[in-house]
C-alpha cells in the first residue's frame, strides 16, 4: 500500500502544497528574531527517492531571510517533504524505516533498485529513530503526551500507527507531527 504511495506523483504534489502553505504562514509571521519582513531565500536540494516525473519545484526547500539590516536571520519553515538535512525525502525515511521489521531481502532489493536505498542506509535511519530522534527535546515533550506510551523500539512504525485514517491521511498527519524538527532552529537541537 505504502509502496504505491511513494511513486504517486499526486501525493508528492499534495506534500508540496502543504509545504507552500507552511511557508506562507512563516512568511506572514515575519522574522522570529526582530519581527521584520521576510524575503524569499529558497535553496535547491537534491532529494533522493522522489518520482522522476516531478518538476524541479519539488527540489526547492522553502526558506526566508530577514530584510532588516543587522538581523538578516534565516527562517526555514517546517516541511512535510524534507526531514532536516537527510538526503532522502521524509516520506522515504519514514516508510522504509517503518517497514524495517518486515523488510525481507527480496523487498530490500526491490527498494534498492527503485530508490537507491541500501541496507546500510536503512540501518543508519533505524539508529537515528532509536537514538538521535528519541534524545530530542521535541520527542521527550511529545511522547509524554501520548497514552499509552509509544514503544520506542518500534519507531517510527509504532508512532505512525497512532495516526487515524487511510494511508495518505495517517502519513500526512505523521509528517505534520514531525514538522517542528524538519528545519530551522529546532533542527539544530538534533
Amino acid at each position: 500500500m505504502y509502496q504505491a504511495l511513494l511513486a504517486n506523483a499526486n501525493f508528492h504534489e499534495q506534500l508540496l502544497a502543504f509545504d507552500r502553505d507552511l511557508a506562507a504562514q512563516a512568511r506572514a509571521a515575519g522574522c522570529p528574531d526582530c519581527g521584520g519582513m521576510l524575503h524569499s531565500a529558497n535553496y535547491r536540494r537534491k532529494p533522493r527517492g522522489r518520482p522522476r516525473a516531478l518538476g524541479e519545484e519539488h527540489d526547492r526547500r522553502f526558506s526566508f531571510c530577514c530584510a532588516v539590516d543587522g538581523c538578516r536571520e534565516r527562517t526555514t519553515p517546517a516541511s512535510l517533504r524534507f526531514l532536516g538535512r537527510k538526503v532522502y525525502l521524509a516520506v522515504i525515511v519514514t516508510l522504509i524505516s517503518a517497514m524495517r521489521d518486515g523488510l525481507s531481502a527480496r523487498r530490500l532489493r526491490k527498494l534498492s533498485a527503485a530508490l537507491g536505498v541500501t541496507r546500510r542506509t536503512v540501518a543508519r535511519w533505524r539508529r537515528w529513530w532509536l537514538g538521535s530522534f528519541t534524545a530530542t527535546a521535541f520527542w521527550r515533550a511529545k511522547s509524554a503526551e501520548l497514552m499509552p506510551p509509544v514503544n520506542t523500539a518500534r519507531l517510527p512504525a509504532a508512532l505512525l500507527e497512532r495516526f487515524a485514517g487511510d494511508a495518505v491521511t495517517a502519513l500526512v498527519g505523521f509528517l505534520h507531527f514531525l514538522g517542528p524538527i524538519t528545519g530551522g532552529a529546532s533542527m539544530q537541537a538534533l
